[in-house]
């Protein structure tokens, strides 16, 4: 069984990393595993935050584009670009003795990681920052979690998001002057240590759930109409366990990630997306669990435990299987 084994250990700051960071941004074809890269950059920061070069590159995922209507990568757009495998060698240069940092860097680096793991490569990073904590440890007024909120907060102009290119500049920007802060203040960096996948096996190709295909475009566009949950509710999420398919999730404010994608991961995963809060909820995902939101307001009313996005992406790689499945109602045939 292959695993993503990421543990949280203290790094030393800055003097550790005199080649300084690499800010990485991904677009994909979607949010599970066997999702692809389609497009790649990287803003390579001195130890103090500045800017040196940056590399762009499409990627070739060898299957539909995903969200064209987030990225606007289409199948045609893609159809002669490289594979990974054909640029792994110039992003390794790019992030070896490097701190990757990224926005929901968890999401970026599982996509990087997987991608090196298909070409029977290994990753050369040792250390991943993500940016959503930098702000919560710096106490950024920010209104949500979102790239946009922390550019402006920061002044910097955002051009084209959701272009891998554009947001890797925009982080860069906003990255190098919370950098600043945090070695005024004293604010230590919450590094994460990164521990690459060693071999990787596709899975079996299945029909993704909840998604319905859209000809002529070359993508895909969800279908808002889910299938019930085949798995039983096996109550409120502890913190000290994973999350177990057939668990009811229900989502409250802005996340990094867009809403629609992340809930088709969770039901990808065999959680149950919930569209309220009630005494049957298992767990809400928010990021901001103090808003006096109806859900966060209902979720504490009830004892319901509410988790950041961050953490619910975490968990989401490791989903225990069900005890038992939902029959379904007999034929009357």
């Amino acid at each position: 069984m292959t695993m993503l084994d990421d543990r949280q250990t203290a790094a030393p700051w800055p003097t550790a990393y005199p080649q300084g960071y690499a800010v990485v941004d991904v677009e994909t074809t979607g949010l599970a595993r066997d999702d692809r890269i389609v497009s790649a950059a990287v803003y390579r920061l001195d130890a103090l935050g500045n800017v040196e070069d940056h590399w762009y590159t499409l990627v070739n995922p060898q299957r539909d584009p995903g969200p064209v209507w987030i990225h606007g990568l289409t199948s045609d757009v893609l159809e002669g670009a490289p594979l990974f495998p054909e640029v792994a060698a110039q992003l390794s240069e790019r992030l070896a003795g490097r701190v990757l940092v990224a926005h929901n860097a968890a999401f970026d680096w599982s996509m990087l990681a997987r991608e090196y793991a298909r070409a029977s490569a290994v990753a050369p990073v040792e250390h991943r920052l993500c940016t959503i904590a930098l702000s919560k440890e710096l106490r950024l007024p920010l209104p949500n979690h979102k790239l946009e909120s922390l550019a402006a907060h920061f002044g910097v102009v955002q051009q084209r998001a959701h272009h891998a290119l554009d947001d890797a500049r925009v982080l860069a920007e906003a990255f190098r002057p919370s950098l600043h802060a945090a070695a005024r203040d004293g604010v230590r960096l919450p590094l994460l240590e990164c521990r690459p996948l060693t071999e990787w096996s596709d899975s079996p190709i299945t029909p993704r759930i909840g998604y319905q295909a859209s000809h002529g475009q070359g993508s895909w566009r969800p279908s808002r109409k889910r299938p019930a949950c085949p798995y039983p509710n096996p109550g409120r999420y502890e913190s000290d366990k994973p999350l177990m398919q057939g668990m009811r999730v229900a989502f409250s404010g802005d996340t990094s990630i867009d809403r629609e994608l992340l809930e088709d991961r969770a039901v990808e995963a065999g959680l149950h997306v919930a569209t309220s809060v009630s005494r049957l909820t298992s767990l809400l995902v928010s990021n901001d669990p103090d808003a006096a939101t109806s859900k966060t307001v209902k979720a504490k009313s009830f004892g319901t435990p509410i988790l950041e996005e961050s953490a619910f992406t975490h968990l989401l790689r490791d989903v225990a299987p069900a005890r038992s499945r939902v029959l379904p109602p007999p034929s009357s045939e």
